[in-house]
């Protein structure tokens, strides 16, 4: 796998290898040490995947405190655009984001420390989301912020798409009203 660090710090894009022949592919998805040797030591626990049709957009959601999550997503079936927003107020690039189409196709993902709110808009028809989490969701320490708030400026591919959203998410704060790291 190839590991590259992103702009953001503790941020990675990861990046299988990919076998494939006429009988179609093999690729180790997360590989313990090779990951811990490239961006440390993260204690996965969970596995989670969710499906979602063209147009959802889920986010942009985290845990609060001693609840919060490092993830690692990627896309089995379909094509998303995934955000991952940093919120640690003492980093440089606090309010900053990075986009990256994650797809059954690339096979691509994306490695989200803790501090960071995240979100994906689903681009094909269906898409079957996955990733991994270092700790059990806790429904007390949710927060989200608003997908669309304008001081982060994020450029979703929407166009003529149309959105499907929760009413939660509709409703989340802006950035500078949230609860943050």
């Amino acid at each position: 796998m190839e590991y590259k660090q992103t702009d953001i710090e503790g941020l990675y894009v990861v990046e299988p290898r990919v076998l494939g022949d006429a009988r179609g592919y093999f690729m180790e998805a997360w590989k313990q040490q090779e990951f811990e040797e490239h961006i440390g030591k993260v204690s996965f626990i969970q596995d989670n995947e969710s499906m979602s049709s063209r147009g959802v957009l889920r986010g942009l959601h985290y845990q609060k405190g001693e609840w919060s999550q490092a993830k690692l997503v990627r896309v089995i079936k379909g094509t998303v655009v995934d955000v991952a927003v940093d919120i640690r107020r003492s980093s440089p690039t606090f309010g900053r984001h990075y986009m990256a189409e994650l797809s059954g196709e690339n096979k691509r993902q994306l490695f989200i420390p803790r501090g960071f709110a995240h979100g994906f808009l689903v681009l094909s028809d269906e898409a079957i989301f996955a990733y991994k989490v270092d700790n059990v969701y806790a429904p007390q320490a949710e927060a989200g912020i608003r997908w669309d708030d304008p001081q982060l400026a994020i450029d979703w591919p929407i166009g003529n798409m149309e959105l499907l959203t929760s009413e939660k998410d509709m409703k989340q704060p802006l950035l500078r009203d949230a609860w943050l790291f």
